[in-house]
This record gives C-alpha cells, structure tokens and sequence, in this order.
C-alpha cells in the first residue's frame, strides 16, 4: 500500500508542487508523520492534512519541518509563499463561484430566466387592462400624451383666473384670448414665484428658528471619527470576537502571527498558551503528553478544552483576548491526575535563541 494518498485533483498545481516537495522530504528522512509531529510541536492530525493538501500549512510549521528534515529552509519558505497566494486565489474563486450559485438558486425559487434582469411580469389580476407586450424582437416606443392646440393655458383651463382677473375693458373679439392669455401667464408667474417664497420662509424657519441657533447646534456637532477597520494580512480570515470557536490554524492565526507568553507543565505534558496579536485570540497547546492529557484555557467570559491524541499533541479553539495576553493562563491535567499551570515567559534577550516548546519553565 503506498504511503501517501493521491492529491486531490481540484489542488492547484503550486500547491500541489509544494505538497509534493514536503511528502518528499518527510521520505527522505525517514520520519513517521506521528515522529514529525513530536519533533515539530504540530499534531498528527494537522500535518496528516498538511501532507494530504487539504490545509496549507502555516509558516512556522514550514519553517520547524525544514528544521527536522535538514532542508534549507529559506528555499521551502519560498515555495511557500507561491503556494499561498496561489491558495488565497482558489479559495477567492471559490467564494465567487459559492456566491454565483446562491444567486442562481434564489432566482429559480422565484421563478426568474437565468438571464432575465428583471423579475417576471405580474399576474393577470394585476395587469387587468394595460396593453400587450410587444412582439420579441421589436422596440416599443414610449408612449406620448396628446397634446393640446396650444401651449398657452387659459382661462378654461384655470377658470379662477378670470375671477381674479375682474371684468375685462371693452376691446375687439379678436384681441380678447391674447389679452386673458397674457394676464393668465402674468398670475401663474407671480403664484408660483409666491410659492417658491413660501417653501424658502419655511425652510429658514425650520433649520433657523432663533438667531444663529442652526449654525451654533452644527458647530456644536462633533465630527464623524474616521473609519478605523482593520485591513487583515493575506491567509487571516477572522479577529476578535469572530474567532472564538475557531481553529487557529484553519484561520490563519497561527504560525508567524502566534507568539507564547506563557508555558508551564503537567507531570511530563507541557502546556502552552498561544496568543495571536493580529486576530486578538489566544489558545491553549499540550504536547509531549500521553494520550488522554488535557489542556483548559479560559478568557474573555469563554473556554476551551483539548485532548490529546495519540502523537500526544492537541490544541484547543481560540477565545477572545482583550488585555494582556501574559495574564492568561492554561492548566493541564494528566490521566493520572496531576495538574499544572502555565506562567509568564520571561523576555529573550536580543540574540539569544527562544526556548523549546518543550522547555521546562524556572
């Protein structure tokens, strides 16, 4: 049976590529996926995905199997990166084609033609005497009103004018319609200029209704704060309150966005608490531990457990870390019922090398 199951076909060919080169470098060392785990701090279950092309692995888990391999691991980041963006762009694609698909869906519940814009005419009860549609392929003409003889209005279309107006002197037949006309044009002019003056007087009476009261309630507005949402890095899907509940990896917080101010031990497991600074979450992590071992970290009003599984290796969910991430602490307890806490990292100094994941704290 061989090793390694086949990639799946949908992978782009730059993850699939770098699939490939971590498969071959795990042959070539001679590890097992459960002894990668071990000397990396990642779980079995997570590099079995890594290593299957379901997840893309995080930088820092690139990073720890070049360190247990011997590769070069300037030249694994590098096919790294190519992969990630060639990652974000199939799950852009993705999104797209899901987005698409929901469209469609809900205009066939409405009962729209795919390439329809409008929605469908309405029924018969509600169209009850308009005109019919124009035969396909013809273009129908907008509809004009007929007009009257002549534009200019008179006295049988406003029959008040000639009240307003009085009696009109003596004056041939013939010049008598110019004559109303013009007097009625006169009317309407000065109405609607009369009309005009009153929506103004309102207007200034409703936004001025003392002296200078208006302008002293909008200088005393303050102003609209500028947008501060945050721009989130390439592969970070979440922040905050949207990832609790999240795995971190799956999310994009961990790796080289995951710092650990604190670890501890329980008997011989060792618990850690990852924090994210850009997705403002923090996790628990047990390695080292046997089977059965758990790791508990509680914040932000939430909680989370991991168990270990076989490679000894588990991590919990995120929760939401609003202070300081030192602060927060983990607890483990063995199947055997020891228990232990994680406490602060002190700092590391400039140039010296981090401790371990499996470091003992002093």
């Amino acid at each position: 049976m061989p090793r390694w199951k086949a990639l799946p076909e949908e992978l782009d060919p730059q993850v699939r590529e770098f699939a490939g080169q971590l498969r071959r470098l795990v042959d070539r060392s001679g590890l097992s996926v459960a002894a990668l785990a071990d000397a990396t701090g990642y779980s079995k279950t997570s590099w079995e995905r890594y290593l299957n092309g379901r997840l893309l692995p995080p930088q820092r888990a690139v990073v720890a199997l070049a360190e247990a391999t011997g590769a070069n691991p300037a030249h694994l980041t590098t096919l790294w990166e190519l992969a990630e963006r060639a990652w974000s762009r199939a799950e852009m694609r993705q999104d797209v084609t899901m987005e698409a698909i929901s469209v469609a869906q809900a205009r066939a519940a409405l009962g729209w033609d795919a390439d329809q814009a409008e929605p469908p005419a309405k029924s018969a009860k509600f169209t009850k005497g308009t005109k019919a549609a124009p035969a396909p392929g013809t273009t129908q003409l907008p509809s004009v009103p007929q007009q009257r003889r002549t534009d200019t209005p008179s006295a049988a279309d406003f029959p008040e004018w000639a009240a307003a107006a009085g009696p009109s002197p003596a004056a041939p037949a013939a010049q008598a319609p110019a004559r109303r006309t013009r007097r009625g044009r006169t009317l309407m002019y000065a109405a609607g200029a009369a009309g005009v003056a009153l929506i103004a007087g309102a207007a200034f009476l409703l936004f001025n209704p003392g002296s200078g009261t208006a302008k002293k309630t909008a200088a005393s507005r303050p102003a609209a704060a500028p947008s501060t949402k945050q721009v989130l890095p390439a592969g970070v899907r979440c922040t905050g309150a949207g990832c609790v509940g999240k795995d971190p990896e799956a999310m994009g917080c961990g790796g080289a966005h995951a710092i650990t101010p604190s670890r501890g031990r329980a008997g011989r497991a060792v618990i850690e608490v990852r924090y994210s600074k850009i997705c403002h979450t923090a996790w628990a992590r047990i390695s080292r531990a046997a089977p059965g071992d758990q790791a508990t970290l509680s914040a932000g009003g939430h909680s989370a457990t991991a168990r270990a599984e076989r490679d000894g290796a588990a991590y919990t969910p995120m929760v939401e870390v609003t202070g300081d991430p030192a602060k927060v602490a983990a607890c483990g307890t063995t199947v055997a019922g020891v228990k232990g806490c994680s406490r602060p990292v002190p700092a590391t100094p400039a140039g010296a090398p981090a401790p371990s994941a499996g470091a003992a704290v002093r």
